[in-house]
């Protein structure tokens, strides 16, 4: 019976590191590093003595070059494990929240979303860029020192004038965090995913790649067609329709 629960946990394993690495270069790398290891297993099987000495070094170093190689993976899989374990406490401590405290979040939820929706709409209809992404205080470290600090209310007016192309700010994203307008200007870094559609400009690539690196959302109005966008955990949704959208900013913002 242990037997066979080892067979599944691995295979288990398995299945959720390919789900990781699946439609990424680290993919690629990995094959590679199997079929070193195989190779070298064979070398052995046939005595080959200097080929397995030499790929036996190479193959003695595997665990290193993993966490080398695939550090921004192994980064995203601890960052996803410690988000899941945050919500959950997040939930336990909710449920002690009284009525009357729940009725103000909600009621303030619902006012940043309408306005946040109505924003990226209105940037959508005028065919102007934008990049908005939802962060919380725990995972905003990759908001870089280029950053403009704003810590403003959110409002549609405040977004729609960051993103006007007249402003000096509407170059790079807008970080949502802590129910305000935190930071704008920022430059998030881009997505190396060689299955992203060439057509998708450096915005899109921004958007994607923070979502593969940290646990946020990103939601993305394109300046050429003027289609919103979501991206997160590195998969990119796009042509939101409005009821997507909403859908998507009551459940992300928190």
């Amino acid at each position: 019976m242990l037997d066979v629960l080892d067979v599944v946990v691995v295979l288990y394993l398995i299945y959720q590191l390919y789900r990781l690495l699946r439609g990424s270069i680290a993919f690629n790398i990995f094959v590679g590093l199997l079929l070193v290891y195989g190779t070298w297993l064979l070398v052995r099987f046939l005595e080959m003595s200097l080929l397995s000495g030499l790929l036996g070094q190479f193959a003695s170093l595997g665990v290193i070059m993993l966490l080398i190689v695939f550090q921004p993976e192994v980064r995203r899989f601890l960052l996803l494990l410690g988000n899941s374990t945050l919500r959950q406490r997040s939930n336990l401590l909710g449920q002690w929240l009284d009525r009357r405290a729940n009725q103000v979040d909600n009621t303030e939820k619902i006012k940043n979303v309408t306005a946040i929706k109505a924003a990226l709409v209105t940037l959508s209809r005028n065919q102007t860029g934008a990049l908005l992404v939802f962060a919380n205080t725990l995972n905003r470290e990759f908001i870089n020192e280029t950053r403009v600090v704003v810590n403003a209310v959110i409002s549609q007016p405040l977004l729609e004038s960051i993103f006007s192309k007249d402003s000096p700010l509407h170059d790079g994203a807008v970080i949502i965090s802590d129910h305000q307008v935190h930071a704008a200007s920022c430059i998030l870094p881009l997505s190396s995913n060689p299955e992203l559609p060439k057509s998708l400009g450096l915005r899109h690539r921004a958007g994607v790649g923070v979502s593969e690196n940290f646990m946020v959302a990103a939601f993305i109005v394109s300046e050429e067609n003027g289609a919103i966008s979501f991206a997160q955990q590195g998969k990119l949704q796009r042509k939101l329709e409005e009821a997507q959208l909403e859908a998507l900013l009551l459940e992300w913002y928190r």
